[in-house]
């Protein structure tokens, strides 16, 4: 089977010659310290990489999203304001100042918002989310479409739908962004309709076309620890109609797999998403909370799909472990409706050993062995 065909015969629970060997890539600090443990130099986590990781390790693919931008669009300028030794002020294409380390860091602290009322978000923002803009169909625009109308695709593509709420967290800042429903609702519901407007609009130009998409996909990051950052009254009230004008339209299209990527604990809001029409989780976070697709499954059966749900941080530790949380998920990978993969980037406090180790593992547990592609990781070393 080609990756296109084994993700949609997955997704659909139809029989598959295996299950989907893919992963979540990496932080930007972990493959050139893999580098100092053996991982040849020409290997790179990036578009230009003269070897790509995903061809090293023999990884399928389960979504090049690749449709029109439905993002801010100019971008704002990135640039570094101030240097300061380990660590870096930058101003994002998003228009957020952020306070971020050189190295070692993950999510940077954000210390300024152009986004803070509406005067801003009408200045900054809303001319940034036209839908018509010529700038969101690029140059190569008709080969993109000539890959996604081709019947004999081998790799899965995915329609991109946005975000509705993890982008204005971001804009915004979490205290004013949790505040603006209370404070002043009408605001907050003509941002996320502008949000939802612009995707419907750009998207539908690609799937008229003639496009074939095998899945929609989403980000929003909005819950964290202890639950989500937006309340299920709020999440119901604002974003469930919007999420379900996206999914009517890509259901109108043949589309019938819809994820979005959220980390954190996002147990009360899953309901929710399956009733907007987002019927596949993405990346499972297991944390201290215990996020566990096992237990998703049990609970809302087959409507729910899932990818993700390995425990990163268990690369950190012995093979044995490592095993263990490989065997723990082979139920649900029988069960279909699953591609598991380490729940968020792999960080670089895991040893390259252990990283091969799983590899080796996976293919041959998950994978049974069959129909693998090429792996030149594992042929260049002894684990």
């Amino acid at each position: 089977m080609t990756d296109r065909e084994r993700f949609n015969a997955t997704m659909h629970y139809q029989p598959v010659d295996r299950c989907p060997i893919c992963d979540f890539g990496f932080w930007e600090e972990t493959v050139p310290e893999w580098h100092k443990q053996g991982l040849p130099t020409e290997v790179e986590w990036t578009s230009t990489a003269k070897i790509h990781t995903d061809q090293w390790f023999g990884m399928d693919s389960y979504a090049a999203t690749n449709s029109p931008d439905v993002g801010l669009n100019p971008t704002f300028e990135w640039k570094v304001i101030e240097d300061l030794d380990d660590h870096e002020i930058v101003q994002q294409g998003d228009g957020v100042r952020v306070l971020r380390k050189k190295y070692m860091g993950s999510i940077p602290h954000h210390i300024g918002h152009l986004l803070t009322d509406r005067d801003s978000w009408r200045e900054h923002y809303l001319p940034r989310l036209d839908p018509t803009n010529p700038a969101r169909f690029p140059a190569d625009w008709e080969k993109r479409v000539a890959d996604w109308k081709d019947p004999n695709r081998k790799v899965p593509a995915s329609a991109w739908c946005g975000s509705l709420f993890g982008w204005l967290r971001d804009w915004m800042g979490l205290e004013n962004v949790v505040l603006v429903p209370y404070d002043d609702p009408a605001w907050f519901e003509e941002m996320v309709t502008t949000l939802a407007d612009c995707t419907i609009g750009a998207l539908t130009v690609a799937l008229e076309t003639g496009a074939q998409f095998d899945s929609g996909s989403m980000w929003e990051d909005m819950c964290y620890s202890g639950g989500p950052l937006l309340g299920p009254d709020h999440f119901k009230r604002f974003l469930v109609p919007h999420y379900r004008r996206i999914t009517d339209l890509l259901h109108k299209y043949g589309i019938d797999i819809v994820w979005t990527d959220c980390d954190g604990k996002i147990d009360s809001l899953l309901p929710l998403w399956l009733d907007a029409g987002i019927n596949c989780m993405f990346p499972i976070e297991v944390g201290t909370w215990g996020g566990d697709p096992i237990a998703y499954r049990k609970q809302y059966g087959k409507d729910l799909r899932l990818i993700g749900g390995f425990d990163k941080h268990v690369l950190q530790h012995s093979k044995p472990a490592i095993l263990a949380e490989i065997e723990r998920l082979v139920p649900l990978v029988e069960d279909g409706g699953f591609i598991p993969l380490p729940d968020h980037r792999v960080p670089p406090d895991v040893p390259y050993e252990n990283y091969l180790y799983y590899i080796r593992e996976v293919r041959r547990i998950w994978g049974q062995d069959t129909n693998l592609k090429p792996c030149p990781a594992l042929e260049a070393a002894t684990v």
